[in-house]
């Protein structure tokens, strides 16, 4: 079920900020562009791309959004790569625990300007949404949005693998069979889904370090807007983290000389800098 996006400040991103992302989309010449919004946990990434959305559809443009995160695997789905080729496979989130087929055949059906449904996928119950329940596209768009906090990350060299990072690898990934396999995927299966965005904008935070405390914020802001659910403790949302910070860490320090636009932000999400790249 999809929620509204956490806001990074009272009234989202800059209004400038988001006509300057609007129009660099626009500016591709392709009937449907895509704008990839990249930006680790919290980072405002769902706040941005709507804010986008938004602006497109009051300019009288058709527009939407989809994230990454919609294209998460079933649990079913988890539960058998968890069996088959190791137990930390079961938690979403790294690269390998997407539906990338989905992906590729929704992203399809929208550049051929086709009727689709768009999936999504309910955090709280770590579970696929219903297709019944999946929103549908019924004509062309004119803008494609689409956020998650790794779009663009290159795998990382094998040999950065061996030592672990944090509790989670130490305990639970101790010979490297759970990151070796996620980085292979993601050298493997993205970089066709990456070649898919058209413009990439790369929210950048201080460091990894705010990340815990931006994502216990998005979680709480998720069981505010539905009070009858459960959701992570503090203690839970810390170990979930250390499943994303190989990649985020990757991402911060590949995706600034990748994007094409880069906006820093500070530790409260406010925008510090914003440049396009000379890439």
């Amino acid at each position: 079920m999809r929620t509204a996006p956490y806001m990074p400040r009272d009234k989202g991103f800059p209004a400038e900020l988001v006509a300057q992302a609007l129009d660099d989309a626009l500016a591709v010449p392709s009937p449907v562009p895509v704008l990839a919004i990249s930006g680790l946990q919290g980072s405002g990434k769902s706040t941005l791309a709507a804010q986008v959305v938004a602006l497109a559809q009051a300019r009288g443009l058709r527009a939407a959004t989809l994230s990454i995160d919609d294209f998460y695997l079933t649990r079913a789905q988890r539960q058998r790569l968890a069996r088959q080729v190791h137990p930390l496979l079961l938690t979403r989130g790294p690269p390998g625990t997407h539906d990338l087929p989905l992906a590729h055949a929704t992203l399809d059906a929208i550049a051929a300007q086709r009727p689709v449904a768009l999936p999504r996928f309910d955090k709280l119950a770590d579970e696929r949404v219903g297709p019944a329940l999946w929103p549908q596209l019924d004509g062309a768009l004119d803008l494609l949005v689409f956020e998650g906090w790794f779009l663009g990350t290159p795998a990382q060299d094998p040999a950065d693998l061996i030592a672990p990072l944090n509790a989670l690898e130490r305990e639970a990934d101790a010979d490297g069979r759970w990151r070796q396999w996620c980085n292979q995927s993601l050298a493997d299966h993205y970089p066709a889904l990456w070649q898919r965005c058209d413009r990439l904008w790369f929210l950048q935070p201080p460091d990894f370090s705010v990340v815990p405390r931006w994502r216990w914020q998005q979680e709480q802001h998720l069981q505010a807007a539905q009070p009858e659910r459960s959701s992570m403790s503090r203690p839970q949302l810390e170990r979930f983290v250390q499943y994303y910070e190989r990649v985020s860490r990757q991402a911060l320090r590949s995706l600034p000389a990748r994007a094409d636009r880069v906006v820093v932000l500070d530790d409260q999400r406010q925008v510090v800098a914003s440049a396009t790249t000379a890439r």
